[in-house]
């Protein structure tokens, strides 16, 4: 059970970066969608990784990273604007801080937590 459980959070991980970086070629799509994939995928891949664990502390786990590296968006040393600079580190870091990520971040998370407490009853 737990290897079934851990392949459907590898492919759902997958699936929404895929799903996420999509959504950027769409005018119509609004910036913060990204964002909110952006905390599902966190919170897939903490699930991966931490399969045995409660559900609530996955989804603390994956909002409180997705809080730090928001915040950590507003430090400015010389090697991590850089890193930052690249598509990865873009990808992964982000470029500014915004209030409007954190909420984006607690809506994606809210929403896989909900959603998987629903899937795993299945599983």
């Amino acid at each position: 059970m737990l290897t079934r459980l851990r392949l459907f959070y590898a492919f759902m991980a997958v699936l929404l970066i895929f799903v996420g970086l999509t959504s950027r070629r769409f005018v119509a799509i609004p910036s913060a969608t990204g964002d909110c994939l952006w905390a599902m995928m966190v919170f897939c891949c903490f699930r991966f990784l931490l399969v045995q664990t409660k559900l609530p502390k996955v989804a603390a786990i994956s909002l409180l990273t997705a809080y730090v590296v928001e915040f950590a968006q507003l430090i400015r040393w010389p090697w991590l604007v850089q890193l930052r600079s690249t598509t990865l580190g873009h990808l992964v870091l982000g470029q500014g801080f915004l209030w409007t990520d954190l909420v984006a971040y607690t809506v994606g998370v809210a929403l896989i937590y909900f959603a998987c407490r629903l899937v795993e009853r299945k599983f």
